[in-house]
């Protein structure tokens, strides 16, 4: 029989999450279709029963449900608890089990681009969904300091519990006339962009949050958005002599650890990275996306 993942999110058309995960089966030869399935949010637990039918490997869950969802599986496991949100369930013998994958994603995307996060001070743009998934990495990666630059004090104070109590996390306003943020970013090993800011077809797609004289030599700038690949953030960065890296491996990571929690089998990455590149390229006059982690509005 052949077996289906799902991926839960509205809306889920822009999605290239569907053309590598099933490039990955296809690679593997494994008998089993990814399907996006638009979900509105009153269809949710009508959606997420549905995973519990013996075809069902699981799913990933996107914007807006990644909260909601939370309640509706039987097994979140640490790390979903700890952010507060899943993106990946694992159906096994019945039950859905739960987990979030962004972690995962972001930690080896820096891995990646042998960026070290231990003892490093990182300057956090934004408080959203996506926010709390690199706050919990940085953590988890032994970073020093995290100061989170918001424009709305109160939604990056709620992130305050992320931290434990082995992370120093400090509040910045998101103002670059501001001494506070300016002393962040420059102190800043790492800088990380994590709002919809710059994304094509997004609100703001010409913005950048941290201009070029803000940066310099030996940071790097870290954005989550994938669309386009070159956004107005990385392209200040390198003016500055800063190092940058794009969001594409974080969602192909993120994406190949579901891949092996649903399949047990190693995730071909080189399979998974052209067929995502290929999928953007297809669509590059389409809507940009934070799909793997969601954007503001997901938090």
């Amino acid at each position: 029989m052949t077996k289906r993942i799902a991926l839960l999110g509205h809306p889920v058309a822009h999605s290239i999450s569907p053309a590598f995960q099933q490039a990955a089966l296809d690679a593997c030869a494994i008998d089993a279709r990814y399907e996006a399935w638009d979900t509105s949010p009153e269809d949710l637990r009508i959606a997420v029963e549905r995973l519990r039918s013996g075809d069902l490997l699981g799913a990933n869950v996107t914007v807006p449900h990644k909260v909601e969802a939370m309640r509706l599986v039987d097994r979140p496991d640490a790390l979903a608890e700890r952010v507060g949100a899943l993106n990946t369930i694992v159906h096994r013998n019945g039950l859905l089990e739960a987990t979030n994958t962004d972690v995962t994603g972001i930690l080896r995307a820096l891995e990646s681009a042998e960026v070290e996060v231990r003892g490093a001070e990182v300057l956090l743009i934004g408080a959203g969904g996506a926010a709390r998934a690199v706050v919990v990495a940085m953590r988890h990666a032994g970073a020093a300091r995290v100061v989170i630059a918001n424009r709305t004090p109160g939604r990056a104070s709620a992130l305050a519990s992320l931290g434990g109590e082995d992370l120093d996390l400090r509040y910045a306003p998101l103002d670059i006339a501001d001494a506070t943020f300016r002393g962040a970013a420059n102190r800043a090993r790492i800088i990380v962009q994590s709002t919809s800011l710059g994304m094509r077809h997004g609100p703001d797609e010409q913005a950048n949050p941290v201009p070029a004289e803000l940066m310099h030599p030996g940071q790097v700038a870290f954005d989550l958005v994938y669309v386009p690949e070159e956004t107005p953030f990385l392209r200040a960065a390198a003016e500055a002599g800063a190092r940058p890296v794009g969001g594409l491996a974080m969602l192909v990571h993120q994406g190949a650890e579901a891949f092996r929690l649903w399949t047990g089998a190693p995730p071909p990455l080189d399979v998974m990275f052209e067929a995502a590149r290929e999928a953007l390229a297809a669509r590059s006059a389409g809507a940009g996306s934070t799909e793997a982690l969601g954007g503001p509005e997901d938090g």
